[in-house]
């Protein structure tokens, strides 16, 4: 008895220091990001250039995300948390000593593997934090459906907060360069990881790790719904950050004349509203009457309203190329990027507590590593793209436009 009094607060304690962990992690992520955008377009580097960096930071998730899921089933999620944190350290004070002095070839290849250990960091904290949850959430008998109710409460926390928290990122990053330098900035990022990873020590070594040792093969998905859920994951993510990661901030700054503050605050502001709707994705749906947690119906609706709204913000970048009609562009750019960052946070929201109704608590880091490495490569498609197609396109509200039609079509 008295045992079953204390599991709810053994479980909430472990969801709390990994929801801690994540968040630290996450602020690291999110001003990286911005520092290697910014100082590197100050030295002169093309968005192709840029969006090479990273392309390894994104390829190397994909395959972190499947063999993460495998080791998290085998051997624990304590021990995928903590190796992810310790990586991102490694990864910033590599990026510590990069010059301007340096040849270019030099540091874009320096940069890159920095960056693709910082990705292989990023999904296996991701992974780790995500598949914990399904882990933690207690479920009694004959209330299941009260406890998917709870998952989805939780996961929306977690997932909210997260991108919360790299908005705020963001905007440290663009805050972080202007007062410490590049150097400095990863340097102070990477004591805070530290402690963060101190933290991770009081977490038990058996969270997540399966009874019978899953076999290698076990990594791909065989569950239909986690593989169409997986595939609808590589292109909504891609549909995101095929405008967001390189040609929003550099349409920003050279078309909007916006400086390095205004470009990472936006940002940031961008994704912390992002992250509060996706926290809030429960409590919104019950104000629409939909007390029962979401199924493919939502999945499906809130896709197909998604879709509309970056063909809706090209067609106004088009009209703004037409003399005279440029600040009434870049308000509709604006104000559509909101209404984006809305939509896209019930999808992503609803996303991520679905992979987990669709999965078992014995086998989530496997499942849900698989359905992570379909988001990285997503990710990664968006990545390439987002510098490939606004330099083809020639920059500007050009370029812009092309991208958010690259967009609506993924």
């Amino acid at each position: 008895m008295n045992q079953s009094l204390r599991a709810p607060g053994r479980l909430l304690r472990q969801y709390m220091v990994v929801t801690a962990a994540y968040w630290a992690f996450t602020l690291s992520d999110g001003a990286l990001r911005m520092l290697v955008i910014f100082h590197f377009h100050e030295l002169g580097y093309s968005t192709l250039d840029i969006a090479l960096l990273f392309v390894f930071y994104e390829f190397f998730g994909v395959l972190t995300n499947l063999a993460g899921g495998w080791i998290g089933a085998r051997y624990g999620l304590r021990l995928t948390l903590r190796s992810g944190l310790l990586l991102q350290v490694v990864a910033l004070l590599m990026l510590a000593p990069v010059a301007e002095s340096w040849p270019k070839l030099l540091s874009v290849v320096y940069v890159m593997a920095a960056q693709a250990l910082s990705g292989i960091a990023k999904d296996l904290s991701k992974m780790s934090a995500k598949s914990a949850i399904k882990t933690v959430v207690p479920v009694a008998a004959g209330q299941e459906q009260q406890g998917e109710r709870t998952l989805f409460h939780w996961v929306a926390i977690l997932t909210g907060s997260k991108n919360a928290l790299k908005g705020v990122g963001f905007f440290l990053g663009g805050a972080a360069l202007f007062r410490l330098g590049f150097a400095g900035s990863v340097s102070a990022m990477a004591v805070g990881l530290v402690l963060a990873w101190l933290l991770t020590l009081s977490l038990p070594d058996a969270m997540g790790k399966m009874k019978q040792k899953p076999a290698f093969a076990a990594m791909f998905s065989k569950s239909r719904g986690i593989n169409v859920l997986s595939l609808a994951r590589f292109f909504l993510f891609g549909a995101r950050d095929v405008w967001f990661v390189v040609a929003l901030p550099v349409f920003l700054e050279m078309s909007m004349n916006w400086n390095f503050w205004q470009v990472g605050g936006f940002m940031g502001l961008w994704v912390v509203g992002y992250g509060l709707v996706q926290a809030m994705a429960p409590g919104l749906r019950r104000l629409w009457g939909q007390r029962q947690a979401p199924g493919p119906g939502a999945v499906q609706f809130w896709s197909a309203v998604l879709m509309v709204v970056p063909a809706l913000m090209a067609v106004a970048l088009w009209r703004s190329t037409v003399p005279g009609a440029t600040v009434q562009g870049s308000t509709a750019v604006i104000l559509g990027l909101t209404v984006f960052g809305l939509v896209f946070a019930m999808n992503s929201s609803i996303h991520s507590y679905m992979v987990l109704a669709y999965t078992e608590a014995e086998d989530v880091s496997l499942n849900v590593g698989f359905y992570y490495m379909a988001n990285a490569g997503g990710r990664l498609l968006g990545t390439v793209l987002s510098g490939l197609v606004f330099q083809l396109a020639g920059g500007g509200a050009g370029g812009m436009a092309a991208c958010l039609w690259g967009s609506a079509l993924l």
